[in-house]
């Protein structure tokens, strides 16, 4: 069983539709079909049934799920020895991100990195964490750089590893001459807010940050899925926001919005790298998680223990390490 057939039937597997399938694996849909059907007749058995709901499993296809993950696996591994027994260091890396992240912290960064590895290329996709994970899982990118719940480590999934790399702290913002400095989370609470959706880490300690206080949520004006368009409706004078500091700088310093303190205990999420545990990784990603680990962080801050054993004393360094050396 080639390893691009098993691909491309993991990805009919989750998708439950040729045509989001082949997109998954950036093939035409008949090229598709006729893959499934190559390794049907390589089998000996149908993989699939269709129902009004989609395509589903059939009991072989059941079977040949968890064998073809992990025979995938095998493959990657299988690549990645042999790449570092060879003293070879050059790949093909995927990274993804969300939004914020890429374009506040990996932009600046990548350039540095590949030039210091011109041997290794880096792609990147942006978009956000659900996606981030199901892309992980499926081997679509290398590693994640996202932000997690500080509690996340309680229900990680044991296939991947995660470091925390920095933390980001978030700030209130609101439109000039719209906001007061609130005495208390009360305060805010009798006011509106533009929230990312659930399941973002910001809206995530938005809505804690009021539970724990035991006062009621604010009203929400709307729910947006971009950083920068949450920016562009506070200035606008829509409502509060609580945004990365990160993702708002610029507008601070032009003045477009103004930062209110936050009443509250400070706020601050954790910047975390995740990618899937081999055994042996392969050589480019290896060396893209050194210096990531080294020099990728936002400002000194304080970032609590690490979810991964192994780095727990080192030292953040400020932004100013950009510009060193990436270490291997």
């Amino acid at each position: 069983m080639h390893p691009r057939l098993l691909k491309t039937f993991l990805a009919v597997a989750r998708s439950r539709n040729m045509t989001r399938a082949a997109e998954a694996v950036h093939l035409a849909q008949s090229s598709v079909s006729d893959q499934i059907q190559a390794l049907e007749a390589e089998l000996g058995a149908a993989l699939f049934t269709r129902s009004k709901s989609g395509l589903e499993l059939t009991p072989a296809g059941l079977a040949l799920q968890p064998i073809a993950e992990e025979l995938l696996r095998l493959d990657g591994e299988a690549r990645a020895a042999v790449l570092a027994a060879a003293g070879r260091t050059s790949g093909a890396l995927t990274i993804g991100a969300l939004e914020t992240i890429a374009s506040a912290r990996l932009a600046p960064w990548l350039p540095g990195f590949q030039a210091r590895h011109p041997d290794i290329t880096v792609r990147m996709k942006v978009t956000d964490s659900g996606t981030l994970r199901r892309l992980l899982e499926d081997g679509d990118i290398d590693v994640a750089f996202c932000f997690e719940r500080r509690d996340g480590a309680k229900d990680a999934d044991a296939r991947l590893a995660r470091r925390a790399i920095g933390a980001e702290p978030l700030v209130l913002v609101a439109a000039p001459g719209q906001g007061t400095a609130p005495r208390d989370l009360a305060d805010l609470a009798a006011l509106r807010f533009v929230v990312t959706e659930p399941g973002c880490i910001y809206r995530h300690m938005f809505d804690t940050a009021f539970a724990e206080a035991g006062v009621v949520a604010p009203r929400l004006a709307s729910e947006v899925g971009s950083i920068g368009a949450i920016a562009r409706l506070v200035a606008a004078g829509a409502g509060l926001g609580l945004v990365p500091r990160l993702a708002v700088s610029d507008a601070l310093a032009r003045g477009d919005l103004v930062e209110l303190p936050w009443p509250g205990r400070a706020q601050a999420a954790p910047l975390t790298m995740v990618w899937r545990r081999r055994r042996i990784q392969p050589p480019a990603l290896r060396r893209l998680l050194a210096a990531a680990r080294d020099t990728l962080v936002p400002e000194r801050v304080e970032t609590g223990s690490e979810l991964e054993s192994g780095d727990s004393s080192k030292a953040l360094f400020s932004n100013n390490s950009l510009s060193k050396a990436a270490t291997g």
